[in-house]
């Protein structure tokens, strides 16, 4: 159901007037002044001398005059005279051999000449008109034309035709079950209000892109089998003041017809921001929002109207949204752990071909981090893969490399390293995997390769947990630095000098250190307080530090000395075991992947007899 919005009469009747007289002038002056000048008024005499000389082809005669054409190879002309009491005109033109009747060309009916001067090009004006105002209102956002303003046009899905339910949405467990308890009060309501229950008007879904929120809302309308109303946050977002407060109405208006409902607004954060404290001018945005809270405080929630909202930007909405009675449930929709990304891996893989043997916990560990809709790009990669090897089913190899182009990105393979590049990449990345291996609590190699990718990578070391890990300790955040510092390491170990292959790991180590000294609290030096601010954590996070310039100085020295002191560690342990660095980096510069059994495998055999002052040029002369 629309907002009746009054018609704005008198434009409209002011341009039907002058399309009216517009067409009038045209009728009455310019058409038959057009078709006039196309016909020639010749003298009785010149008629006679064109007939005489036998030019004239047609003739039509008149009650009082004469229509004669004359051709002039592919142009014809017509020409008129006066007809005058001539007793042997017809014999003239009989010798003549020409044409001739007593009746001009037949005139058009009265019906057809109506059509052609009005109703057809009253139609084609009116539909420019209607063509250049919708033209104008979408150049200026203003919808579908001027008699939008003020429309919600939101989605409207009725009855669940997009045909989702709660099966179709995997590693959400505990947001599907907040999320069930609606469901069932849009199914069973008398039991809440026996016992004085009332359901909460809204629950907002926060978490990371891509976890599955806008999916979890449209299961909860599949499930409930109501309407569903959907519209994102920047659809209220006008330019015209009053606009977003209209279309807010007109939103709940429909809602409040069709109850019960759910009404599920995307990326709320667009109109939901928190308001500052100036008070002066017309701000658009905050008087759609003013009216978003209106409409929720002045809804029956009885009606079974249910408010969805999603975000993940939740700490920039205004608190006066997110109190009881508003938006009462906070709904955390968070990246899938170990369980949840094989589930989720399960129900994409039931839309692809598979092979039988895939195993999916290998690749949901492979996989840690990813959300439910890089998941899916790593089913559909793998599905990709397989039509390009012209094979009819994806195998364990195909998700496997899947997730590599998901964190990769693609085989680079028009990018040739030379002989001396490759060598460092590969003592590079086998100094990483080296140092990892070498110490406790650190999660086990699973690949090494040195192809290069779009990314920019030239090279990588994959590591894989065995299981879920949430808390780390101390030592293993130091294990991690150093490993960071392990291909750095090792090019100063061999090569005694370094390249800016490393620029990534820097990056990476300087980010951890920072963070254990500042976030978590593990310096002696400032115990457990916090000096960083974070912001945004849904989407990366912002870090900001709250404190004085004097101890902004002091973190910044106990960072570089936290990554220094591993760094050293990372070049010791290299230089201890620096036989199965040259043999490890000379395995991988021939083969260019090592997988984690074929590492540990080279890494556990004993080593051959191998100088210790081995130099690289040994390894790319044998080449």
């Amino acid at each position: 159901m629309e907002v009746k919005d009054k018609k704005p009469k008198k434009p409209i009747m002011f341009y039907y007037a002058i399309v009216i007289v517009v067409l009038i002038l045209l009728n009455t002056l310019l058409v038959p002044s057009i078709a006039e000048r196309s016909i020639k008024e010749v003298r009785y005499d010149q008629f006679l001398s064109d007939l005489k000389g036998s030019r004239i082809d047609e003739v039509s005669l008149d009650d009082d005059t004469i229509y004669y054409t004359i051709k002039s190879g592919e142009k014809t002309q017509v020409y008129k005279t006066g007809r005058i009491n001539d007793q042997q005109e017809v014999e003239r033109l009989d010798n003549a051999k020409v044409k001739f009747g007593k009746e001009i060309p037949k005139k058009q009916s009265p019906i057809l000449t109506f059509l052609l001067s009005w109703i057809i090009p009253i139609a084609i004006f009116l539909f420019i008109g209607n063509w250049l105002s919708k033209k104008m209102m979408s150049g200026m956002g203003g919808g579908a034309g001027a008699m939008s303003f003020g429309k919600s046009n939101a989605k409207i899905y009725v009855k669940s035709s997009t045909g989702i339910r709660f099966t179709d949405v995997a590693g959400e467990d505990e947001a599907k079950d907040l999320l069930t308890e609606i469901v069932d009060y849009l199914h069973n309501p008398d039991q809440y209000r026996e016992i004085g229950a009332s359901m909460p008007k809204g629950a907002l879904l926060v978490g990371p892109p891509g976890t599955g929120k806008t999916l979890l809302a449209k299961a909860v309308a599949g499930e409930a089998n109501v309407p569903f109303f959907s519209i994102s946050g920047s659809e209220f977002v006008e330019m015209f003041v009053g606009m977003g407060a209209a279309k807010v109405r007109d939103l709940f208006k429909q809602a409040n017809e069709k109850a019960p409902c759910i009404v599920f607004i995307d990326e709320i954060d667009t109109i939901g921001k928190k308001r500052d404290g100036n008070i002066s001018g017309n701000d658009e945005r905050e008087q759609t929002l003013n009216q978003l809270l209106t409409e929720m405080d002045g809804f029956d929630g009885s009606k079974g109207v249910v408010i969805l909202a999603a975000t993940n930007r939740p700490d920039s909405l205004d608190p006066a949204l997110l109190r009881p009675g508003r938006f009462d449930r906070r709904i955390p929709v968070e990246l899938p752990d170990l369980q949840g990304r094989e589930e989720i891996l399960k129900v994409h893989a039931k839309k692809i071909k598979i092979s039988d043997n895939v195993d999916f916990r290998e690749i949901a560990k492979a996989a840690s981090g990813a959300s439910g809709a890089e998941l899916a790009n790593i089913v559909n990669e793998a599905a990709l893969r397989a039509v390009r090897d012209r094979r009819k089913f994806a195998t364990q190899a195909d998700m496997e490399e899947s997730i590599e182009v998901v964190i990769a990105g693609y085989q680079k393979k028009n990018r040739v390293l030379s002989e001396k590049e490759k060598l460092i990449v590969s003592y590079h990345e086998i100094g990483h995997a080296l140092v990892a291996a070498m110490q406790t609590d650190s999660a086990p190699v699973h690949k090494i390769t040195i192809i290069p990718r779009t990314s920019g990578a030239l090279g990588y070391t994959m590591q894989v947990e065995d299981g879920e890990h949430f808390l780390m300790s101390k030592e293993e955040l130091e294990n991690k630095i150093a490993t960071f510092t392990g291909g750095r390491a090792a090019e100063e170990l061999i090569f005694h000098s370094v390249t800016t292959g490393a620029s990534n790991d820097i990056e990476q180590a300087t980010k951890l250190a920072r963070g254990m000294i500042t976030r978590f609290g593990m310096s002696d030096e400032f115990d457990m307080v916090a000096m960083e601010n974070v912001t945004n954590q849904y989407l990366g996070g912002d870090s900001s530090l709250s404190c004085s310039f004097e101890t902004q100085t002091m973190i910044d020295k106990k960072v570089v000395e936290l990554v220094r002191t591993q760094h050293e560690k990372a070049y010791k342990i290299l230089k201890d075991n620096i036989g199965k660095l040259h043999e490890l980096a000379k395995y991988l510069f021939e083969n260019e992947t090592i997988t984690g059994e074929e590492f540990m495998k080279i890494l556990s055999t004993p080593l051959p007899q191998i100088q210790e002052n081995q130099e690289p040029q040994a390894i790319e002369t044998a080449e």
